[in-house]
């Protein structure tokens, strides 16, 4: 096996760089909550990266916009209900004081990890969710940590 082969990672874990490259690397549903039809904001361009990535993303927003050719949802409810195999990860892009609803629902719903994005920090949330068996990346940018593990889109 070579350095770069994807290892099926442990669950529960916080920012771990093997947890970080499967969820990088493995095509996967990934609801990204906060995810809008502005492009100026940076889970647009995110959104566009995942997708890159061979990710399927799932807007949610409480406007329930399409983007980048996915139809959005108003919450993780819908998107795990609307969508056959569930949602993997949760994408993150809410304010750090909504960010712990949002990683109990993704419990909920039982997505195998969350990430919330960089400036998105909630620890007590983080220990929910590693409690529950849900791999977290917090305070992380899915496109900063592509270019850092040299992957391409």
């Amino acid at each position: 096996m070579t350095e770069h082969e994807d290892v099926a990672p442990t669950t529960g874990t916080l920012n771990d760089d093997a947890v970080i490259r499967h969820l990088l690397t493995t095509p996967a549903r990934w609801a990204v909550v906060g995810l809008s039809t502005n492009t100026a904001r940076a889970a647009y361009g995110v959104a566009a990266l995942l997708q890159r990535l061979g990710m399927e993303i799932v807007p949610v927003h409480p406007s329930a916009p399409t983007v980048h050719g996915a139809a959005g949802v108003v919450d993780l409810h819908e998107a795990a209900a609307d969508r056959s195999g569930g949602i993997d990860v949760v994408d993150v892009f809410v304010n750090s004081a909504l960010a712990g609803a949002v990683v109990d629902d993704a419990i909920t719903v039982g997505a195998s990890a969350v990430w919330l994005q960089l400036g998105v920090i909630d620890d007590a949330a983080a220990d929910r969710a590693r409690a529950a068996g849900v791999n977290v990346v917090m305070d992380r940018c899915p496109a900063i940590e592509a270019g850092r593990l040299g992957l391409r889109a």
